[in-house]
């Protein structure tokens, strides 16, 4: 799987405003803006973008999956800092 692969199932399970997706093919670290994690504690935010892999989290397809998970205005105050 590529990093453009990856970033594309995610995006088709969760609206963004930016998504970053790298890796080295089993280790991966992901930037996510969504309004979807309004109001959400940060272990429901993982819950939400680990839901868009679904079968490729159970089968190892991804063997890991690093994440900063930000919504629009918390990403709009981290740009700013």
């Amino acid at each position: 799987m590529t990093a453009d692969e990856l970033q594309t199932i995610i995006a088709a399970g969760l609206p963004c405003e930016h998504l970053h997706v790298e890796g080295d093919g089993r280790h991966w670290y992901a930037t996510l803006v969504s309004a979807e994690f309004e109001g959400k504690r940060l272990i429901q935010r993982h819950q939400k973008v680990y839901a868009t892999l679904g079968e490729k989290i159970k089968t190892d397809e991804v063997h890991a999956l690093s994440m900063k998970t930000y919504t629009p205005a918390e990403w709009q105050a981290a740009s700013k800092a």
